[in-house]
């Protein structure tokens, strides 16, 4: 449907559908295909904040001689896309391309120009017929490039929180509730400085620290965590 879905809840739930749909049709177990589609999403949103940047940027050097360079969008924290790995290039490929061997390029690329991302994003997506991923990208490309304040962190949590229940118990290594996380943060109350969270599972206590921080207009905040299980680290990384 062309339709925009007219709340975040629509939206979040069009997308899973979406993702569900993959999951059906492709025989994998829920902790084979959440990270390639949990690093579908992590491309999106980091191709509206690229594009974001990259507006910012060329009317700010409109008139400088120099070019704009790679550090001009890190010191803008955003992660810096190669052509060939930003949204529009996947969505546009041509028809008989491979689209899985595409986006595996595409995560290295980024990987190679993002020190922080070195060896964190999924590439298995030649796992996935085409036509699924095909399907995935059509509809994470229906979230509004306007979104307002954290709205995509919140659908990266939904997906989180949505893959920990079709894990069962296993499930809760990478994901505490949101409400108790919120919970802890309001009694620690992390206004500025360091905070380290022991077993950091996919980082949902550094997002609502940071969420914390930015309520309250405090100051820096460095984050430090341990965790246990290498995927749920790339998890964190990619939160």
């Amino acid at each position: 449907s062309s339709v925009m879905p007219t709340n975040l809840k629509d939206l979040e739930d069009r997308l899973w559908d979406a993702a569900d749909q993959l999951r059906a049709n492709s025989h994998l177990k829920s902790s084979e295909y959440s990270i390639p589609v949990l690093g579908l999403i992590f491309l999106r949103f980091a191709d509206v904040k690229f594009a974001h940047a990259d507006e910012q940027l060329k009317a700010k050097f409109a008139n400088k001689r120099r070019g704009i360079t790679r550090d001009d969008y890190q010191e803008l924290s955003v992660v810096y896309l190669p052509e060939k790995a930003r949204w529009n290039y996947m969505l546009h490929l041509p028809e008989g391309a491979d689209l899985g061997k595409a986006l595996n390029e595409a995560m290295t690329d980024i990987e190679k120009e993002n020190e922080d991302l070195r060896g964190i994003l999924p590439k298995n997506y030649t796992a996935f017929d085409k036509p699924l991923l095909t399907e995935l990208l059509k509809s994470f490309n229906s979230i509004p490039m306007d979104i307002e304040g954290d709205a995509f962190g919140k659908i990266y949590e939904y997906f989180l929180g949505k893959f920990a229940m079709s894990e069962g118990q296993k499930g809760g290594e990478f994901f505490t509730p949101t409400s108790i996380v919120k919970l802890i943060v309001e009694i620690i109350q992390p206004y500025e400085g360091k905070i380290y969270d022991p077993a950091c599972g996919s980082g949902g206590m550094f997002v609502q620290s940071l969420d914390f921080v930015t309520r309250h207009k405090g100051g820096t905040l460095s984050v430090y965590g341990q965790e246990r299980v290498e995927e749920t680290v790339r998890l964190c990384k990619m939160n």
